[in-house]
């Protein structure tokens, strides 16, 4: 048994421990796609290859089931069965983020329960769509979600997909509660880091979810991106975030200037439409399957997608 004193001190060291596992969550989080057979099923062996990559590649952390990952199209049941496979994979080599989001507030909180269960290091939770809540109802939403679980959560704030734009105000009081650790904002309003920032903690972390303006984003204090484009420039991504977080601007537009094309051509239909055909190409994957109703990327787009991945493979 330990005396009093040695369980003080193991107890303090669990506590750095874990406030590490949430400050490590900084540079380069792919938006991870999930791989699918031809008949839908998740294909695990593409996605065990792809979180070797990515761990090759230097990636911070892995983010599953968001946007990219298609999590609209898997029930509670397959979401936390794929994020478990996933960190069974990883094998403690690289931080997982899962996604806990919902426009109910119950279901968020049960996933969000299930995935702190598994063992993911954080929560994406993505503001509640098709609803339509008031500001003050999105600071209930989380505020319920902190109150009945104590996995650290990021706020997902995407109204382009919501139309759901949670406010600063409601920003900053949710920084004040315990396991809100911080925001993914995908505005692209780089405004908004400037105004938040002076009134937050300055643990509180800020990711850029528009790859776009991510390197501006780092470079005026944000944390980091949470990337589509890293799914296919991996290591490329990595270094720019890097250069970015390390301050060394140049340099980092440098290499995010060869990552351009990529940033605007993977969005040239719904994500993750374009990216899961991007993989394909790059044989990342198997397929490039979607669950409907999202289907397969409109001929009249390769070109312009390959010429995009040409250019940042040849920069």
């Amino acid at each position: 048994m330990l005396a009093a004193s040695d369980s003080y001190y193991y107890y303090a060291l669990c506590f750095i421990f874990c406030c590490n596992q949430t400050t490590m969550l900084t540079g380069n989080i792919v938006a991870l796609i999930t791989p699918m057979l031809e008949n839908g099923d998740v294909d695990f062996c593409s996605l065990n290859n792809l979180v070797e990559y990515h761990i090759r590649s230097n990636t911070n952390a892995l983010a599953i089931l968001g946007t990219t990952g298609e999590s609209c199209a898997f029930d509670l049941e397959e979401h936390v069965s794929i994020i478990q496979q996933v960190i069974e994979f990883a094998d403690g080599r690289i931080d997982i983020i899962g996604s806990t989001g919902a426009n109910c507030t119950q279901k968020a909180i049960r996933l969000s329960q299930a995935l702190k269960e598994v063992g993911v290091s954080a929560g994406l939770c993505v503001t509640p769509y098709y609803n339509k809540p008031s500001q003050e109802g999105l600071f209930r939403h989380y505020q319920a979600i902190s109150a009945a679980c104590d996995l650290p959560q990021l706020i997902y704030n995407v109204p382009s997909r919501t139309c759901c734009d949670i406010s600063d105000d409601i920003v900053i009081r949710l920084s004040e509660l315990n396991g809100i650790i911080g925001l993914k904002d995908a505005t692209g309003d780089l405004s908004r880091l400037a105004r938040l920032q002076p009134h937050v903690n300055k643990d509180f972390l800020f990711f850029s979810g528009d790859d776009k303006s991510g390197c501006e984003f780092m470079l005026q204090g944000g944390s980091g991106v949470i990337s589509v484009t890293s799914n296919v420039a991996a290591k490329r991504m990595s270094e720019m975030c890097q250069q970015a977080l390390a301050g060394q601007a140049l340099q980092a537009r440098q290499t995010n200037a060869t990552l351009a094309p990529l940033h605007e051509a993977l969005f040239i239909e719904s994500n993750p439409i374009p990216v899961k055909w991007a993989c394909k190409q790059l044989s990342l994957i198997e397929s490039a399957q979607l669950r409907l109703p999202l289907i397969e990327l409109d001929p009249q787009y390769h070109a312009k997608l390959q010429q995009a991945l040409a250019f940042a493979a040849s920069a």
